[in-house]
């Protein structure tokens, strides 16, 4: 019997450099489609990184993340500011 695929996730994170990264949104399958959506129509950087999803995905809307998830969490926020740079640069 072939084994259910788990559930898609998105989480969306806020970042002021100055605080811990807040969980702003989140949400599985239909949810997520919707969040990835509105990421991409805002040109914000998306990661795909489920492992880091499923944890993020226990940190409630508005909660700071764990310090367990900093190294990961800074890792992706890395990822969305060289990305994003990458971006201004072509565009200019």
């Amino acid at each position: 019997m072939k084994k259910p695929e788990p559930p898609r996730t998105a989480t969306a994170l806020e970042y002021d450099g100055f605080s811990t990264p807040r969980v702003t949104a989140q949400g599985e399958n239909t949810v997520a489609d919707q969040i990835l959506k509105l990421a991409d129509e805002h040109d914000i950087p998306i990661r795909r990184d489920p492992k880091l999803a499923a944890l993020l995905s226990k940190v409630d809307i508005g909660e700071e993340i764990p310090p367990l998830l900093y190294v990961a969490v800074a890792e992706a926020l890395a990822f969305a500011y060289t990305l994003q740079d990458e971006l201004r640069w072509v565009e200019e």
